[in-house]
């Protein structure tokens, strides 16, 4: 029973993903819908295989720009969320900001980052970056701001320094928040290089997005699209097995169910 509870787990997003692909296309075939306006699965996927070179291209600039402007986001929120998180003051000091700043549509700083950068691959990088450190720094911050008082003053009366219990007692505790942010981060990564692709790029599925678009070619606009989701759910998964692999002691609980 247990073994059949366990296979029907693994395979569930493989059976939703099914279902949605069969709903799809019978819905286009029975409403008859023109594929200039919504492609069925099936010519989604007959432009994948037609243009598979192209969208092979610009799927490479778009990984290793979306890699590029994670890494940023990484380095840079973890070590902003570790300077917030370790003094309460900077704590309420800047998360209002960092709530503020967030709540910018982050396609209002293309423009801004091609007048600086022009047009390529660098406006598409920190556009990247821009939307998906706000995550990191915010649960990295969290994990630590909400270590318990009562074990940093036993770690105080132990003789510990107040960097000595951020560093060998906050960050281990903050672990499953930063994957947690990771897992978020990157799938906002993809998103913010897409649309700054879009606007101020002449590579990328975003630019051949567009491209296809204005040509009337949604099978390979659609096409673009589940290329996109296929790379962010790679990645997805990705940070998901480090999670298990690196904080497998925060989920004992749930492994047991």
């Amino acid at each position: 029973m247990t073994h059949n509870r366990k296979l029907a787990e693994r395979l569930a997003p493989w059976i939703a993903m099914t279902g949605l692909v069969v709903i799809w296309e019978v819905t286009v075939r029975l409403f008859n819908v023109p594929s200039f306006i919504f492609p069925s699965a099936l010519d989604t996927v007959q432009a994948l295989v037609t243009y598979a070179g192209p969208i092979g291209k610009h799927s490479w600039q778009t990984f290793w720009t979306t890699l590029i402007g994670f890494g940023l986001g990484v380095a840079v929120g973890l070590l902003l969320g570790f300077i917030i998180g370790s003094s309460r003051f900077l704590y309420n000091a800047c998360y209002p900001l960092l709530v503020g700043f967030n709540a910018i549509p982050k396609v209002a700083f293309v423009p801004i980052l091609v007048v600086w950068f022009g047009i390529g691959s660098v406006p598409a990088i920190l556009t990247a970056f821009l939307i998906c450190f706000f995550p990191i720094v915010v649960n990295v911050a969290t994990g630590l701001a909400t270590l318990e008082p009562e074990m940093e003053d036993v770690l105080r009366v132990l003789g510990a320094r107040r960097i000595d219990v951020l560093l060998k007692v906050g960050l281990p505790r903050s672990l499953p928040y930063f994957f947690a942010s990771l897992k978020i981060a990157i799938t906002l990564a993809f998103v913010g290089t897409v649309v700054s692709e879009t606007v101020a790029s002449n590579q990328g599925i975003g630019y051949l997005m567009m491209s296809a678009g204005s040509q009337m070619r949604m099978g390979l606009v659609f096409a673009g699209l589940l290329v996109i989701s296929a790379m962010a759910m790679v990645m997805y998964e990705l940070f998901s097995l480090l999670e298990k692999r690196m904080t497998a002691w925060a989920h004992r609980g749930q492994q047991r169910q």
